[in-house]
């Protein structure tokens, strides 16, 4: 069973869970500020799920390189879109800060 490790909090999941589901089931403070209400619930096209993930978790598919594309993310960054992936082994999450989580200053770490 893997494990997710966000916002100092460790998670066990099934192979394969939905990344964004599994944190905000858990209380994980997924989003940035007014995005908590204006995001796409989970559909791809908003981006503001993104995180850093260290870990195995599925690979990039077609809506989230699109959506990484477009201004203000970089697929360059690193970032991934938490509706997007599914959690394949253990994982430590990192979200960062500005409305659609493209900053470069931490929120929070996997440690907390």
């Amino acid at each position: 069973m893997p494990k997710i490790t966000a916002q100092g909090k460790t998670i066990d999941c099934e192979s394969g869970a939905n990344l964004r589901q599994v944190l905000l089931d858990n209380g994980i403070d997924l989003y940035n500020g007014a995005s908590a209400v204006i995001n796409c619930h989970g559909l791809g096209t908003c981006g503001t799920c993104a995180v850093a993930i260290s870990g195995t978790v599925s690979e990039m598919e077609w809506r989230e390189k699109a959506r990484l594309s477009v201004f203000p993310h970089s697929v360059d960054r690193g970032r991934r879109l938490a509706c997007q992936v599914q959690v394949l082994d253990d994982i430590q999450v990192t979200k960062f800060d500005e409305f659609w989580g493209q900053g470069d200053r931490k929120i929070w770490t996997a440690q907390g």
